[in-house]
């Protein structure tokens, strides 16, 4: 008896033994999933805007990014706490694009998808012309991310890819803006012929020359079409006219009157509440942010505690819930103050106009009662100054 007693015990201090090093597995483990997290947190806290999709597998870090220096400070991390591991984290863009990894959008609104597939939540939209980095393929669809860094799924036939040298040709090309709210591009220099495709406000193609009341232009797939020259400019006076003081982003903004509420939308064919500020601006040569809980957080704060009376037209309005319980703010609606009887205009069902005055007609009582704060934006706080970034060429 007193030998199995031994032995059993003999067996416990065994297992005993092997504890520790259960537990330094545990901890290495639980350390490379802390420095995950915070390099994640540091270069990719909005993943709308920055791809860090990394894991641990054991011992296998796998994912992929289109953030190279992010990677490089992961490993630099595990690496100086001699924590070991595999590497097999994909940086993109994908080298099954063989060097396409420019791409231009050629249809008159692409709708971007959050997933590859038609039935995926529309994420945004992208108008002719747009220039867009390509990372992957993934069946018949390109993860793209936009000038104001958004990353989404376009359909192969919403965009062109080209290498670095035919993108940097298509830039150097004269290019032409279409104006009108929308219109068409003709097979000939006639309204009366058949068209080549759709034109909403904002298109951009490469201008060829003028023959009498069109110009002749080149899409970025190579189609070649003709624009009526009274529903467009070019581009580089088209650019240089742009000031976006709060009364031109006011009368900017009247012209997208009635237009439907469109999730995802950020053009002429439909807008969401943020894509309506982020066209009023692009059209005054400014690139907002996607999101309105991305808008939020760009431009300078005015005070409104005390009423209404230090806004001024083009601020915009941030509704939605403050931080409370533990819970953290939610931004989800925004407008612009257009001034007046206290009115401001956003999308929401169709384009529209209200106000915060409770005498007035259109007063709209349940923004009033989720508004957060306004902002100011100045052409230094936003993504892209198209006045000043050759964007387009």
């Amino acid at each position: 008896m007193m030998k199995k007693h031994y032995f059993i015990l003999a067996l416990g201090l065994l297992a005993a033994a092997c504890t520790p090093g259960k537990e330094t597995a545990t901890s290495a483990d639980g350390a490379m999933e802390e420095h995950i997290e915070a390099v994640r947190q540091e270069f990719a806290p909005d993943k709308r805007v920055a791809l860090f999709k990394i894991e641990q597998r054991g011992n296998v870090l796998a994912g992929e990014t289109n953030m190279p220096e992010a990677k490089q400070e992961l490993l630099g991390k595990l690496k100086a706490e001699n924590i070991a591991f595999v590497d097999s984290i994909q940086v993109l863009p994908d080298a099954e694009l063989e060097g396409k990894t420019y791409g231009v959008i050629t249809i008159s609104v692409a709708n971007l998808r959050s997933e590859p597939k038609h039935p995926a939540e529309l994420a945004t939209q992208a108008t002719m012309g747009t220039p867009v980095n390509v990372l992957k393929k993934q069946r018949g669809w390109y993860l793209v991310q936009t000038p104001d860094k958004y990353l989404s799924w376009v359909d192969a036939a919403g965009v062109s890819l080209m290498d670095k040298g035919s993108f940097e040709n298509w830039q150097k090309s004269p290019k032409l803006l279409y104006t009108k709210p929308y219109g068409f591009a003709y097979a000939t220099a006639s309204a009366n012929a058949g068209t080549v495709s759709d034109m909403v406000y904002g298109d951009v193609v490469a201008l060829n020359e003028k023959q009498g009341d069109f110009y002749a232009v080149t899409f970025p797939d190579g189609r070649k079409g003709f624009i009526p020259a009274a529903e467009s400019a070019k581009y580089d006076e088209w650019v240089a006219s742009r000031k976006p003081t709060g009364e031109n982003l006011v009368n900017t903004s009247k012209q997208l009157m009635g237009l439907p509420y469109l999730w995802g939308g950020t053009s002429f064919k439909g807008v969401d509440c943020s894509g309506f500020t982020k066209t009023v601006y692009f059209m005054n040569g400014l690139v907002l942010p996607r999101d309105a809980s991305q808008q939020v957080h760009v431009g300078d704060l005015v005070d409104t505690s005390n009423g209404w009376d230090k806004l001024q037209p083009g601020d915009l309005l941030f509704f939605g819930s403050p931080a409370k319980d533990g819970k953290p703010e939610r931004v989800v609606h925004v407008g612009m103050w257009i001034g007046g009887n206290q009115e401001f205009i956003h999308s929401a069902g169709r384009v529209r106009i209200s106000s915060m005055n409770p005498q007035a007609e259109n007063f709209d009582e349940p923004e009033l009662k989720r508004f957060l704060r306004a902002k100011r934006i100045a052409p230094e706080d936003v993504v892209v100054d198209l006045r000043k970034t050759a964007l387009y060429q």
